[in-house]
């Protein structure tokens, strides 16, 4: 067992006296496959690179951390943080969160804002003439023109403000093994390190899919291109917000198809170049991805410390990656896409079988799942349509046709999992997509095993509190959303309450909701409040709409118009509003009644005060 070395001391323990590439990573170093700078680590090592961490540098002072482990022979990398470092700071009210998940003990001193654009400013001022290569959530959700909520501007592509020499965006495996095999077989052929005039010619011959480079409008391979996507500029998008409207549509589309287009973007005279994503891994890929030799823990450096989000993972597996949800709020589309790729079977057996030997474990995973717990090994019954398909989403405004969402292999998966010796128990802690579990498929076998699906995930994979997330109860803002019509949440609550009468349980579903979503009123989240209190919840996970790069809601949010379409759309922005909306989740607090009522007042629905509160008594007349 051995963690990629993180020091000057434990490269001598290895008898290295050179790096080949060295990664700065936002998070602390975990060396698990859920934890980016890890995985790109242990994938450039099994390529036979010579590869270090430094996880979270100290960004003041002499800039030692920086320093310590002296000048790559490739490049040096950039890992921001599995959480975008704004969204993982502050609140969607701009207030400090109580917790930074991936640092020590919570600790929120240990990175700093935007650390893309920090650290890379710190390591060209310290070796300018160093290729540094941008990756992660931070720079992917970057990479053009984008709206910044924690600003309140329109911002430049990454790129500028940080002086990086390339970014590579998605998920970096197969972009960033192909970038090294290119570095190493040139810095073996000159005998010496690869810097940055060469790395630039390099990128500029050999154009590396899946990545953003600078360039001025001579240099860009090829020349612009007939079938090129010319966005409109970063000044034109500062003058009229319509036009950002307009790039993101075609942003979101390339960023969702089999064979996307070259996208060009000007910005400051030169030209943001962003070549095609690779198709999608396949699962053989992907395997070897997960199989890489991880320990699975903290590095020792942070003994007696508690990393929240590792307590949250250390017993889970992630059977797939993608989501072909397409929710308009989300991410993980625009970094991972909407293609499912599936481990097999035997990958996620034999990490279930580590986790069982892991000296704390008791027996119980707490989550067999994905981004979107049930999508795995889902695809398109004939593959030739969705390499036609520019769809962001596979399941709205409905079910595609072609999808095949047959959970029998889950069902495979699950059974095999319960079997290993060890093993006390699986639950399902990722969220479940219940309209798939609903769908009619047309085909009364898929039907049957999706509810015998169904009936399996309630009665053996749910700890007490199944998590499912509506969103929203107003259709109108769920179609905003991308997300399904509310009707289905309570098809599906009653068939999670039959059977948990059926089967003598007492378990709970756990709603999440969104108030302030584009589109989304007071009087939508008055109805929300009437609806859930109908059904007898209290709700607890609930959020205010945080406005992120590289989203349908945030594009709307920011522009005021639906990028698809460009008619208006609302946005609860002030911070009046937003309470306004909030207060309606939490009516059963005595506290939030008067201005609740008064709020209902105001939009002339006593009915709904009623509703909420019951009827008051008539004031007695004197």
């Amino acid at each position: 067992m051995y963690w990629l070395p993180t020091t000057k001391k434990e490269l001598e323990r290895l008898g290295w006296d050179e790096l080949d590439v060295i990664l700065f990573s936002g998070d602390a170093y975990v060396d698990h496959p859920s934890f980016g700078a890890a995985v790109i680590g242990r994938v450039l090592e099994a390529e036979g690179l010579r590869v270090a961490i430094v996880p979270q540098p100290d960004w003041h002072g002499d800039f030692r951390d920086f320093k310590k482990l002296g000048r790559p022979r490739l490049f040096f990398g950039i890992s921001p943080g599995c959480m975008d470092s704004m969204v993982n700071k502050y609140t969607a009210n701009k207030r400090l969160r109580s917790e930074d998940a991936y640092s020590p003990d919570g600790r929120h001193d240990m990175r700093p804002e935007y650390p893309t654009i920090v650290y890379t400013n710190i390591l060209k001022q310290l070796y300018p003439d160093v290729p540094v290569v941008l990756g992660g959530i931070e720079a992917s959700l970057r990479r053009l023109t984008h709206y910044d909520y924690w600003s309140d501007s329109l911002q430049k592509t990454i790129l500028v403000p940080s002086h990086a020499d390339l970014l590579v965006y998605g998920m970096g495996e197969k972009p960033l093994t192909e970038l090294a095999h290119l570095l190493q077989e040139t810095a073996d052929r000159q005998d010496a390190p690869i810097d940055v005039h060469t790395f630039r010619n390099l990128m500029l011959r050999f154009p590396l899919r899946q990545s953003v480079m600078l360039m001025q409008k001579k240099e860009i391979p090829g020349g612009i291109k007939d079938d090129d996507i010319v966005l409109h500029s970063h000044a034109e998008c500062l003058k009229d917000k319509i036009k950002q409207a307009e790039n993101f549509r075609h942003i979101e589309e390339e960023s969702n198809k089999y064979q996307a287009q070259r996208i060009i973007q000007e910005v400051d005279g030169l030209y943001a170049v962003v070549t095609p994503p690779y198709q999608p891994m396949t699962q053989d890929e992907l395997d070897r991805s997960f199989d890489l030799p991880y320990t699975r823990l903290p590095h020792p450096k942070y003994k007696g410390k508690r990393i929240p989000a590792y307590d949250m993972i250390k017993f889970s597996v992630c059977m797939h990656r993608g989501c072909f949800g397409g929710c308009a709020f989300c991410t993980i589309s625009a970094h991972q896409g909407k293609f499912i790729t599936s481990r097999s079977k035997e990958s996620i057996l034999r990490e279930v079988k580590e986790i069982v030997k892991l000296p704390d474990f008791k027996g119980y995973l707490s989550d067999l799942g994905g981004p979107s717990a049930n999508m795995y090994a889902m695809h398109g019954k004939n593959l030739e349509l969705c390499h036609k398909c520019k769809r962001p989403s596979c399941i709205h405004p409905g079910v595609c046709k072609n999808l095949n969402t047959d959970h029998s292999q889950l069902l495979d998966i699950y059974k095999a999992v319960d079997a290993i010796d060890g093993i006390k128990k699986s639950f399902i802690g990722s969220g479940v997509r219940y309209d798939l579990l609903l769908h009619d498929t047309g085909d009364e076998r898929i039907n049957k095993v999706n509810m015998r699906y169904t009936r399996e995930l309630i009665t053996r994979h749910v700890s007490g509190r199944l998590k499912v997330a509506p969103e929203h109860t107003s259709d109108r803002v769920l179609n905003l959303m991308r997300k399904p019509s509310f009707q289905l949440f309570y098809d599906f609550k009653r068939i999670f309450d039959r059977i948990n009468k059926e089967e003598h349980l007492n378990q709970q579903i756990i709603p999440y909701f969104i108030s302030s979503h584009p589109g989304c009123t007071a009087e939508d989240m008055a109805d929300l409040a009437v609806r859930t209190k109908d059904l007898s919840f209290q709700l607890e996970q609930v959020q205010d709409f945080t406005p992120t790069p590289m989203t349908v809601s945030t594009e709307a949010w920011y522009t005021g118009v639906h990028p698809y379409t460009l008619e208006p759309v609302f946005s609860a922005k002030t911070q009046k509003d937003k309470l306004a909306q909030r207060q309606f989740f939490f009516w059963y607090k005595p506290g939030e009644k008067n201005n609740i009522i008064r709020e209902l007042r105001r939009m002339n629905r006593p009915d709904l005060i009623d509703r909420l509160f019951g009827k008051e008594p008539p004031k007695r007349r004197r």
